[in-house]
C-alpha cells in the first residue's frame, strides 16, 4: 500500500462512527483502501470511478452557524471542498479546496486535522453516476470573514443556522449532511 494510501486508511481506522450507515461506510472503505493504490480521481469526472474527496464544513463557533455553497453541478447545497488530488494527503485537500472555494486560508482558522465524519455517496447532477468516498473535516472560523467564492462553481454561499436548517427541505443538501449535523452536535 502506496503511504498516501496508508494515511487515509490510518484516518478512516481511526473514525468511531455515528451510526449504522457510518459504520458500513466505514467497513466498505477500509475494504476498498486495502485492495487498491487507485484511490485518486485522475481524469474528470470519473476516473477512476470510485475516488477521494475532502469535504469542509466552515463552523462559527460563536453561534454554532454553518456555512454551505449552492454546488452548481450537484445542484444541492454541500460544504465546500473537492477531489485529492495524486498522493496528497485528504487534510492538505482541505485547507487548499477553502483558500481556492472560499479565498480563505485555513492556516488562519482552525481546521480539525483529522476528519470526523466518513461518506460513500454515488453522485448527481451534471457529473452523475460516480462514487465520492468523502472525509469529512471541520473549519471553525467567524461566519463575518470576508469571502470570496468560486463562482464558476457555485451559485452561492450560505451561512445557515440551526434553526434554518431545521426548517429547511432536506431535499437540497448532500444527502448525508443531516447525519454529520447529528455527529457533530455533540463535539
Amino acid at each position: 500500500m502506496r503511504s498516501s494510501v496508508t494515511a487515509v486508511h490510518d484516518a478512516v481506522s481511526q473514525l468511531q462512527p455515528v451510526d449504522a450507515v457510518e459504520d458500513t461506510h466505514r467497513d466498505q472503505v477500509l475494504r476498498w483502501l486495502s485492495h487498491t493504490d487507485d484511490v485518486f480521481r485522475r481524469v474528470k469526472p470519473a476516473v477512476p470511478p470510485q475516488h477521494l474527496v475532502s469535504y469542509v464544513v466552515p463552523v462559527d463557533p460563536s453561534d454554532g452557524s454553518i456555512l454551505l455553497v449552492d454546488h452548481i453541478n450537484a445542484g444541492l447545497w454541500l460544504p465546500p471542498g473537492g477531489h485529492v488530488e495524486v498522493d496528497e494527503h485528504p487534510a492538505r485537500t482541505a485547507r487548499r479546496e477553502v483558500r481556492e472555494e472560499l479565498g480563505l486560508v485555513a492556516g488562519n482558522q482552525a481546521l480539525d486535522e483529522q476528519p470526523i465524519f466518513l461518506t460513500v455517496t454515488r453522485t448527481v447532477g451534471l457529473d452523475a453516476g460516480h462514487t465520492d468516498v468523502s472525509l469529512w473535516y471541520v473549519l471553525h472560523c467567524r461566519r463575518d470573514q470576508p469571502l470570496k467564492h468560486d463562482q464558476s462553481e457555485f451559485r452561492r454561499v450560505r451561512w445557515w443556522t440551526a434553526a434554518e436548517l431545521r426548517d429547511a427541505d432536506r431535499s437540497r443538501f448532500d444527502p448525508h449532511f443531516f447525519r454529520f449535523l447529528a455527529k457533530l452536535a455533540p463535539r
